[in-house]
Parts: C-alpha cells; structure tokens; sequence
C-alpha cells in the first residue's frame, strides 16, 4: 500500500498536542468503570413487513452507561453489537470508555438480535423456521430505533451519534452511518472486512495472512507446521490412524476422510484463533491466552521433537488453556460452519452460521500452496450445499455488495476504517483513503481491533498514535454536527 493511500500518523501528532489530546493514552492503563446498567428495548420482531408478525415486539438487551455525560456538550457513543453477548464486546473495548472520559459522552452497547439474550423467539430463536429475522437489515433498523427512543427517553435529542464496532460490529457501524446519516455522525469500523463479506476479493487471502504471522515469527516455525500436516496425511494414507490420535491426543479414534477433515479444520482454527488474538498481552476475549500467542505457539511447537506433538502442543493454547482437557474432542471443541475462519459453538454459533449462509459472503480456502495448512477448499459451490442441507437457504453472494456497495464507499461519508497488519482480517477490509471523510488507519504490529481494546502499558506505539487520530477526528465529528445543529435552528427561526 502506497504512502499516499493511508493517514500517516506522525503529521497529526503535532495538531494532536496543540488539541491536547495526547494525555488520553498516558492516562489510562485501564477503562475507566463505566457503571453500566443493562436494560431492554421493546424492539419490533419485523421492520420491513406489516403482515406475518404486525407490531409483535421482542426484548432487545442494551447497556447504557451516563457516568461521563454532560447533556449540554456531549455525544452519544454507540456500539453495534455484533455476533456474541453484548457483555462480552463492553468488556473489551475499553478505548471507547476512555473517549467517553474525554469526550463526556453517553456510552451505550446495544446487543445484536439472535445472540446473548435478544432473542425474537427465545431458545427457538436459532431453530430452522425461525431464522428468518436474522439480517443485517434487520439488525440495523434495530439499533436505528434503539438509538432514536433512547435519545427521547434520556433527553440526548441533541448529542451527535457517533458508531463504533469492531470486526462484524465494525462492519454495522460504517453501515449504519451509511444507511442511516441522519442518525450517525459518523462511524469507527475497526477491523471491517467489509469488502471480502460482500464476495470480492481473494479466497486464498485469509489463510495466507495467518500464515504469514506465523512466518515472520519463524520460518522456522511455519515449516514446522507444513511438516506436521504433511506428517498426519502420509499417515492417514497408510492407515495409521491410531498413531494420529496418540501423537495429537484425541479423544475418539480417527477412521477416515471425514475424521481427516474434521481434525484438519480443528487444528487451522488454533491458528486462526492465535493470529487474530495476537496482543502484546494477556486477553480473554476469545478464550484465555498469553501475551504474543504466536510467539508462545511457535515456542510451544518446535519444543517438541514430533512435529504432530508440537501440533497438539500449540493447539492446547486454543483448546487447552486450562490444562484440564485430558483429551481433544475434535467434533466438540471445533464445529465446521459456513464460516471457515470459525463459527465459536452454542446458539451464538449457530445464529452466526445461518449469517454466512444468507447474506454474509466467507467463501475462505486453504490450498498448502500460498498458505501452511492443509488443502481444504470452501467454493461458492460448496457453501451452496451446506447451507442448503443445514439451513435449507441458498445464500446471495452479492447482495451486501448490492446493499451497502462492498469496496466502492466513494459515496459514504465520516467514517474510519481501521486494521492492525497482524490481522488477518485487514486484507478484506478498506486499506487506503476512499475519499477526504473515508479514511484508512493502519496499525503497525496490531492484531484484531486492537485499537477498541483500553490502553495497555505494552500497547505498540502505533496503537497509541492511531487512538489519538481517531480521538481527534471524532471530536471534529462531533463539533461539525453541533454546528450543523445550529445553523439548522437558524434557518428554523427564520
């Protein structure tokens, strides 16, 4: 990526030191506590059809938190909650609590319909012939009218919006300043793969991504995993399944091509998990790791002198973490979806799932060519015939291409994309400046949305520098909506 196609951070910091925001980092090496309340919204089952469901309603759960709010002067910073409970994104994204500290702005986390506990048709919810509900679309015009009853409810008519997400989250708040302008003065989508879910791009690129973390880390260690993949299939087609499940630890014995694939899958999503996650600190976002897991996995991996043992060593970080699994159940621990990057288990899992059988295009394959793993492709084709055996849907491609416009965001105005190059999410987002208002950051040495998470003392400059950019476009967001605010009274008195 050129010079000329993303912010170059340094020219800001002098503005950021005149604007005196620099202290935002230096202060805070933990979010400050925001105090959330949890509270539920009466939120219509169907905004798009008055027939099948009328104006039936189902219990949308948010968190709100006022702590900072000065009703007078500040915004209101709102979080599109995406595949997951709400709790578990508030408790990791500390930057935006720090800006609301700042900026004193009202803080509000808004849960996504199917996942935590907003569920249309409670434990139901996830079952086929009750997912129908479960669109972008519909998400959106959720957090729309969340976002107009809590501003009348609370006497915010006034305070600018500002969205904020991360990964899929990210992706819904650069939509929701796009579908809904007059609502969202603007959005940060940290780690938005905005373009790859609309079916653009290449298929191979996350897989070589994650292998490239791994490769920088040491070639040493990628030709480790190479050797220990290649290792199980010359195994496998000499029928020595049973040295396979002692050398990996499984707990069922392996029997053929469907075990081989589904051990296969299970193993790649450690890889995966360790490439996304990759902080300079300890996290339990998505389960428990250590500070630089690709390092700590690597370490863990060439420490043994088997390479299928070094395998089973680096995935007990993922699937281990606790030490207490005597065993890897591999169909427990890992459930193939039409995600190939992981869909998590439970009724989460399954909601997220039917996702990427409908609208949300992860048409992602590894090939053992470009990447380090095994050959296991997922082609349109593939995905077509899953999704119609499991949910009984045929997907669309290209519909979110259609709907929001999937890499061409010309148009769009006010919104931040931001990714970490440790990513492996980042090569199917936007990397460079689409337009004066549709800006790119990238993070040098940052994982996934690390720039959502709050300010660590072992946070890589760039992080620092890249959250001081934002603060200070924010807060530029914010005035220019004020000023709007004020000019449109004018005209009103007039």
């Amino acid at each position: 990526m050129s010079s000329q196609g993303r912010l170059a951070l340094p020219w800001a910091l002098a503005l950021l030191l005149a604007l005196g925001l620099l202290g935002l980092e230096a202060r805070a090496h933990r979010a400050p506590d925001p105090d959330f309340r949890e509270d539920y919204f009466e939120q219509f089952l169907d905004h798009f059809n008055f027939e099948r469901f009328g104006n039936k309603t189902f219990r949308q759960r948010f968190l709100v938190s006022d702590k900072f709010w000065k009703r007078s002067e500040g915004p209101l910073f709102f979080y599109t909650g995406n595949e997951g409970d709400v709790w578990s994104f508030a408790n990791n994204s500390g930057f935006i609590l720090e800006l609301a500290a700042q900026q004193a702005a009202l803080v509000v986390f808004a849960e996504h319909r199917y996942y935590g506990k907003s569920l249309p048709f409670g434990e139901q919810s996830t079952g086929r012939g009750h997912t129908e509900l479960l669109t972008v679309e519909q998400a959106l015009a959720d957090f729309a009218r969340l976002i107009g009853a809590l501003r009348r409810d609370l006497g915010a008519q006034d305070s600018p919006v500002i969205a904020f997400g991360g990964s899929y989250g990210g992706m819904l708040s650069a939509y929701m300043r796009m579908k809904y302008p007059y609502l969202v003065a603007g959005a940060l989508a940290a780690s938005a793969p905005v373009v790859s879910v609309a079916g653009v791009g290449d298929p191979h690129q996350f897989f070589r991504a994650v292998s490239v973390d791994f490769e920088d880390q040491s070639p040493k260690c990628a030709q480790a995993v190479r050797d220990a993949f290649r290792q199980i299939k010359d195994l496998f087609l000499q029928g020595a399944y049973k040295v396979v499940s002692q050398e990996l630890g499984t707990c069922q014995p392996l029997t053929g091509q469907k075990d081989l694939a589904q051990l296969f899958g299970f193993a790649r999503n450690a890889f995966t998990v360790l490439a996304m996650m990759d902080y300079p600190y300890p996290t339990d976002f998505m389960g428990k790791l250590p500070a630089n897991p690709v390092q700590v996995g690597c370490a863990r991996l060439l420490s043994e002198s088997q390479r299928i043992q070094g395998l089973r060593a680096l995935a007990g970080l993922v699937y281990n973490s606790s030490g207490t699994e005597p065993c890897y159940d591999i169909y427990r621990l890992y459930q193939a979806c039409a995600d190939p990057t992981g869909c998590g288990l439970g009724p989460d899992a399954k909601a997220w799932d039917y996702q990427a059988c409908t609208e949300i295009s992860l048409t992602f394959s590894s090939n053992n060519v470009t990447d380090i793993f095994p050959d296991l492709p997922f082609t349109e084709v593939l995905r077509q015939q899953y999704c119609l055996d499991t949910w009984g849907v045929w997907p669309r491609r290209d519909w979110l291409q259609t709907s929001f416009g999937g890499p061409d965001l010309r148009a769009a105005s006010n919104i931040i994309f931001s990714n970490g190059d440790l990513d492996p999410w980042a090569g199917g987002g936007i990397q460079s400046n689409l337009s004066a208002s549709v800006l790119a950051i990238t993070i040098h040495g940052g994982a996934h949305h690390l720039d959502l998470r709050a300010s660590h003392p072992l946070d890589p400059t760039s992080v620092r520098e890249a959250r001081e950019l934002e603060a200070s476009i924010i807060c530029e967001w914010v005035a220019a909506a004020r000023r709007e605010q004020r000019l449109q009274r004018t005209w009103h008195r007039d």
